[in-house]
């Protein structure tokens, strides 16, 4: 029996059989007893025995039902002891420190909904509140799943691996879907705890759920697989086109670069760049060096968001006021805002868009400094709206000003 356990043409015609008792309607717990009883599924033969059930017949449709089933029946029996260690700031290691964030906010929100039905009326206005931060955060894994969509499946189906990355694709819009329902009704105006507590079983939780388990779906089969077939220069274009996309609550403090590719060229840039390799505007030219420079070193917090309403850009100024990180780029700039807030983000966005207003200024009072926070509507030639710009300034000092100081001053 043992020679048999570990025939890899063995295990993947008994984890078939499983599966198709899970579609048969075999108790999940039944299945799960069968399996830890006899095999240890190494991770690249559970993508096998997916995509050779697509190819028998099996509708991808059907496979994806079953998905959230089958990984809950597998969690514990694969076999992750030849997956390949993982560097610091490579692409799966980035994926792993964002799945690291999701899971805080994960175990944070279940807790929270599992004692809903305790909140008493005087808490239950905070307790929205601190539920519809904590899905804010959750929508940033749209960014987690685009990056596996356009950068790690088309490398994966070069492979010849096709299906499974469909079926993954689509739990990935179930949960989008479950996430954009679960902030719809947080945003709800005077929702009561009877309301909270119903909808917390129809979408809340299950939204939730799905962001969970896709973590373990991706780290005990997709992550180890993906080590396994793709070279490190594969890997290497990925990682140079992953800031396009953004990260996902995490920052990464490390550049990878593998070895043997210290000399490989960045990836242009779409900017217009002139004969000389300068970054061509119409009133002069700058090459990147300058133009990051000539950014961090204006004395205000400068904050881009495009006409989708995604952050886009922001300075790095040694004393910046607002600190920023780059998982900020490419997140929806409502959900950057405390909840509190984000209907009167939603409200200047309106305005600069329809054309109403073109600044929307503000100034408040922090560790005794008087910032002023002014909102600038982008607009082309044409007056077409490109997106909004925030720009931040200290200005404590400018105010104590007095009398003159000219240029012929300077010492």
């Amino acid at each position: 029996m043992s020679e048999q356990i570990d025939n890899s043409k063995f295990r993947k015609h008994k984890l078939k059989e499983l599966i198709l008792k899970i579609h048969d309607g075999t108790p999940e717990e039944e299945i799960r007893e069968e399996l830890m009883e006899s095999l240890k599924i190494p991770y690249g033969e559970v993508v096998e025995v997916e995509q050779e059930l697509i190819e028998e017949g099996l509708p991808e449709d059907e496979i994806l039902r079953l998905c959230d089933v089958h990984s809950s029946v597998l969690h514990g029996s694969i076999d992750l002891s030849g997956s390949k260690q993982i560097p610091s700031g490579h692409p799966v290691d980035v994926m792993i420190q964002e799945n690291k964030a999701l899971k805080k906010v994960t175990d944070g929100l279940n807790m929270t909904l599992a004692i809903i039905a305790l909140v008493d009326e005087e808490n239950l206005k905070n307790t929205i509140l601190e539920i519809r931060e904590a899905f804010n955060q959750l929508m940033d894994v749209d960014k987690h799943y685009q990056r596996k969509e356009y950068l790690f499946f088309p490398y994966l189906e070069k492979t010849g691996v096709t299906g499974p990355p469909k079926v993954m694709w689509g739990k990935h819009d179930e949960i989008r879907e479950l996430l954009k329902g679960s902030s719809a009704i947080l945003q709800t105006e005077d929702i009561s705890k009877d309301e909270l507590a119903a909808s917390a079983e129809l979408i809340l939780k299950p939204a939730v759920k799905g962001v969970a388990e896709m973590i373990i779906k991706e780290e005990e089969i997709l992550f180890p697989m993906m080590m396994d077939a793709l070279s490190e220069a594969q890997w290497y274009e990925i990682h140079q086109q992953t800031p396009e996309i953004g990260f996902c609550l995490y920052d990464p403090p490390v550049e990878w670069k593998p070895a043997g590719l210290d000399n490989a060229k960045e990836q242009p840039g779409k900017q217009a760049i002139n004969e000389n390799g300068r970054i061509q505007l119409p009133t002069g030219s700058f090459d990147a060096e300058e133009l990051l420079a000539l950014f961090n070193t204006l004395p205000v917090d400068i904050t881009f968001v495009d006409k989708n309403d995604k952050v886009k850009y922001f300075s790095q100024s040694k004393d910046r006021i607002f600190q920023r990180s780059r998982a900020i780029i490419n997140r929806d700039v409502r959900y950057c805002h405390p909840p509190a807030s984000a209907h009167i983000v939603d409200k200047i966005l309106e305005d600069f868009k329809s054309g109403k207003h073109d600044r929307a200024p503000f100034w408040i009072n922090m560790g005794g400094k008087m910032i002023l926070i002014e909102y600038y509507a982008l607009r082309n030639e044409n007056g077409d709206y490109l997106g909004t710009l925030e720009v931040s300034q200290d200005l404590t000092e400018h105010r104590s000003l007095q009398g003159e100081q000219r240029i012929l001053s300077y010492q």
